[in-house]
């Protein structure tokens, strides 16, 4: 499981980007992985665990979060 800081989130738009605490690339974040994870938004700064996906289009989605 990886940890990042969310870099930003828009619940508007129903997505963000997730930067890994290992410095990789930032990572999508969809707003139904927020869901699914029973949050209801998510506050830039805030800390998390979560899971990689191959996502669509062939970039990777964070899934299966978790607040820290």
């Amino acid at each position: 499981m990886a940890t990042g800081t969310v870099k930003w989130f828009n619940p508007q738009k129903g997505y963000g980007f997730i930067q890994p605490s290992d410095g990789s690339r930032d990572v999508f974040v969809h707003v139904s992985a927020v869901e699914r994870a029973g949050l209801a938004t998510l506050q830039e700064g805030q800390r998390l665990s979560f899971d990689l996906e191959p996502g669509q289009r062939g970039k990777t989605s964070a899934v299966n979060l978790r607040a820290d």
